[in-house]
């Protein structure tokens, strides 16, 4: 698991759970994420991922269990889905420092680690899907955030995508020395580039590595026997290694063998 020397821990919570109505939404969740570390909520749709992650975020309160958040703990989130005007003209530099001040180095520099500055003068409306969660990525990341919260962070990028934007959210994790909290139903991918998962349905089924997870029954009820071998085909274990932007250091020309399609 990817932590730091100290484990220093972000966020931590504690049986929660989330009423609404007179319903459970989530109910015994136990979620700690420490920085250095990728943490994936993975479940069905209505299981609690989101309402956990906006628990853990502050945006709405729990009703019952314990929060804990680190002093001054500076959180950026990149949302499923960002409401934007599509019909009015807006540049990705002017998205970038819409609801954040910053200059136009750290503009720069932060669309360079995604591998994104050549967009920088680009209207939105023009970027592919990759393009725009790569934008997304840095708009999150020029903030300097200890915890970065990713839902459905690859949704409408094609699988090529995929595995780079993953490879660029770990390599972003080593970069700025933060935390991740993801939200994912995308399960085999996504878990190939995590330290630990957590899988809900409403409540918390099992937790653990991404190997121990696809071995569990609860985890297997949910998804499948044939997800754990998938698993095992999507683990990336390297024979080369990235440089932070996604692209393979022996192959610097970037000749899009891991960046087709973002």
């Amino acid at each position: 698991m990817a932590l730091s020397a100290t484990d220093e821990r972000l966020i931590d919570l504690r049986n929660i759970g989330v009423k609404r109505h007179g319903r459970w939404l989530v109910k015994g969740v136990d979620l700690t994420i420490s920085r250095g570390e990728i943490v994936t909520l993975i479940g069905p749709n209505g299981s609690g991922k989101s309402t956990t992650a906006k628990v853990a975020t502050g945006i709405i309160a729990a009703s019952e269990g314990t929060l804990w958040r680190a002093p001054n703990l500076r959180i950026s989130l990149v949302p499923q889905k960002l409401n934007i005007d599509w019909t009015l003209p807006l540049t990705v530099s002017r998205l970038m420092a819409l609801t954040h001040k910053c200059s136009s180095s750290e503009i720069i520099d932060a669309l360079k680690t995604v591998g994104a500055d050549h967009l920088v003068n680009e209207p939105v409306q023009h970027l592919s899907g990759g393009e725009f969660q790569r934008v997304l990525l840095a708009r999150a990341i020029v903030r300097q955030p200890d915890l970065l919260v990713l839902d459905e962070p690859v949704q409408g990028v094609d699988y090529s995508g995929q595995v780079s934007l993953y490879q660029l959210i770990a390599n972003i994790r080593d970069h700025n020395n933060c935390g991740i909290l993801m939200i994912s139903h995308d399960l085999h991918v996504v878990m190939a580039k995590t330290d630990r998962v957590i899988c809900l349905n409403t409540h918390m089924c099992c937790s653990g590595p991404p190997e121990q997870i696809a071995q569990n029954p609860q985890y297997q009820q949910l998804f499948g026997d044939s997800s754990s071998e998938m698993l095992a085909i999507y683990r990336h274990q390297h024979d080369h290694t990235h440089q932070l932007d996604g692209c393979i250091v022996s192959d610097c020309d970037c000749t899009q063998q891991e960046k087709t399609d973002v």
